[in-house]
């Protein structure tokens, strides 16, 4: 897919998490919609996936270590084809498939389940050590928040990722310096990420990660990288999109109401529109 294909694409995963947390009156919004981008990247371009064999033994794992964010992970997997796009609207509902938090039991396109945090990447390392182990050229990615990174497992998990040297490991921080009790700063800082995962011996990149341009070199860059993991700190905006939401701690985990729903709805109708002129 080409940039404006990307972006257009980054913006119907948009409009699937605004019905899915709308439709299920819960969820997290606000770090989705910051991830989208990087979630659309990686699942139309840059993995190897086939939505008809989502067990394909040779595919690239993800595992979304901020599990809280599902409603952005599955509208992705939805608009790439493992499950209609109609079922995003039954999330959290009782006897749905589609859980609060990532379920690889029930779910095409899950790897792994997650949600307790600062696991995800803990699994991700597993994964990428299985595939040295056995000789298989599969690449693992996983996608954590910068608040899930106050987390000590997260440091330990990059510890034995550089000690391993996994070059077959890309971490994505999303990093939109919001998480549910406010900023990051003023809840316990982990700045600076890139020096931390610098010190443990990561290949880091810094990016914005709402640019689809950045998003693809790093990615690219990432592939070239031989013997140590790499570390993607990707700069965004909590509740991309959404005029309201943006940059609000509050829409952490907050549904929006029938006028809130219409209002997200509209402002990314109009971005759709903007785009397709381009």
């Amino acid at each position: 897919m080409n940039k404006s294909e990307l972006m257009k694409t980054a913006n119907e995963v948009r409009k699937g998490i605004i019905e899915a947390v709308h439709s299920a009156k819960s969820g997290h919004p606000g770090g989705s919609l910051s991830a989208a981008d990087i979630y659309t990247y990686l699942f139309f371009e840059e993995m190897n996936i086939d939505p008809k064999d989502p067990r394909k033994a040779d595919r690239d794992r993800f595992v979304l270590s901020k599990g809280h964010t599902a409603p952005g992970y599955y509208s992705t997997l939805a608009n790439r084809g493992f499950f209609p796009v109609e079922d995003l609207k039954t999330l959290r509902k009782t006897g749905s498939y589609l859980q609060g938090h990532p379920d690889m039991k029930h779910i095409p396109g899950v790897d792994m389940s997650s949600g307790s945090l600062g696991q995800g990447i803990s699994a991700a390392v597993g994964m990428a050590i299985s595939a040295k182990l056995s000789g298989a050229s599969y690449r693992v990615y996983t996608l954590l928040g910068d608040g899930e990174i106050q987390e000590g497992q997260v440091w330990e998990a990059s510890m034995l990722a550089a000690h391993r040297h996994l070059d077959n490991l890309v971490v994505i921080v999303d990093n939109n310096n919001l998480q549910i009790d406010g900023a990051i700063t003023d809840v316990n800082s982990p700045y600076p990420i890139d020096k931390k995962f610098e010190a443990f011996n990561f290949h880091v990149i810094n990016i914005d990660g709402n640019d689809m341009d950045e998003i693809a070199a790093a990615f690219k860059e990432a592939r070239e990288v031989k013997g140590q993991p790499t570390a993607i700190i990707a700069k965004t905006v909590k509740g991309k999109g959404v005029s309201f939401m943006e940059n609000q701690a509050s829409w952490h985990g907050t549904a929006p109401n029938d006028e809130q729903y219409e209002i997200a709805m509209s402002d990314l109708e109009k971005a759709g529109e903007s785009l397709c002129q381009k």
